[in-house]
């Protein structure tokens, strides 16, 4: 389907539906300055075909959603939280699951928290926990705290943005599979081409956590199923199990040598996964 510009609380916010509205819907939520390109069009297409109504959406200073203006964001990880909501509201969807990668899933464990009846189940790839805790997790690897601490970029030129971007998904991707230069250019390349202003993303680096839930993780009484790889430079293995042991009746979907993300790679283990989870929690 086309892309559909909506008001979800006076808000402006680019989204795009596939399948049928009949079948169990699920929202899926990308991650930190992240449009929704990220959820690549094939892998929303093959939910849609196993019988799901997804819906993806541009956060606020991604894409073709609000934009404020790099260091000029007027709002807090708390008003993602509550635009996933709209969202849901606006294609009249009273509950959903909900699928969120990076700090995507970040916001689907506060959508749970802040908003418990209208998420269904959960899918987190990738992240870790949203809420504080007592456990003591390992921090990311040296190849992406180096990377972060010296690559350099020019912003303000589409051409420099772009190869930062795909030197960061490379160091993303873990390492230890071939990395597809080509498939990773063309989508970061596309994704700047299509964003109103690109470099507004970099807000998200900076956000204030807003108000937080006083709940911890074990106060999620909904399936949960974590998706994560070992080579995850970002947030290695650990932090996967760890939400899994937190969330009441976590299941842990471990990838082999998979990095952060979703990778092509992994689509047909992710999506059956995927299908046979939304499918057990309907």
């Amino acid at each position: 389907m086309a892309e559909r510009v909506i008001q979800a609380d006076g808000i402006e916010l680019c989204t795009e539906s596939f399948g049928d509205p009949s079948d169990p819907p699920v929202l899926l939520i990308m991650g930190t300055g992240a449009s929704m390109l990220w959820w690549e069009e094939g892998f929303c297409r093959m939910l849609a075909e196993g019988g799901r109504f997804v819906i993806r959406y541009d956060h606020r200073d991604t894409g073709r959603s609000v934009t404020y203006g790099p260091g000029r964001a007027e709002y807090t990880g708390t008003d993602l939280v509550g635009d996933a909501a709209g969202v849901l509201d606006t294609y009249e969807i009273p509950a959903a699951h909900v699928v969120g990668v990076s700090a995507g899933g970040a916001l689907a464990q506060l959508l749970a928290l802040h908003y418990a009846g209208r998420v269904l189940s959960l899918v987190l790839i990738s992240t870790s926990s949203a809420v504080p805790g007592d456990r003591t997790l390992p921090p990311p690897a040296e190849e992406f705290t180096q990377f972060v601490a010296t690559a350099h970029v020019d912003r303000s030129d589409a051409d420099s943005a772009i190869d930062h971007q795909v030197a960061y998904a490379r160091v993303l991707a873990g390492g230890r599979r071939p990395f597809d230069e080509t498939a990773a250019r063309s989508l970061v390349r596309r994704d700047v081409e299509r964003a109103h202003d690109f470099t507004a993303a970099r807000n998200h680096d900076s956000l204030p956590d807003g108000e937080l839930p006083q709940a911890s993780l074990s106060s999620i009484a909904v399936p949960t199923l974590v998706i994560h790889g070992t080579a995850d430079p970002l947030f290695p293995l650990r932090h996967g199990e760890a939400l899994a042991e937190q969330i009441p009746g976590g299941r842990l979907l471990v990838l082999e040598d998979a990095g952060h993300g979703v990778d092509r790679a992994d689509w047909a283990v992710i999506v059956p996964a995927v299908l046979e989870h939304t499918a057990a929690s309907a």
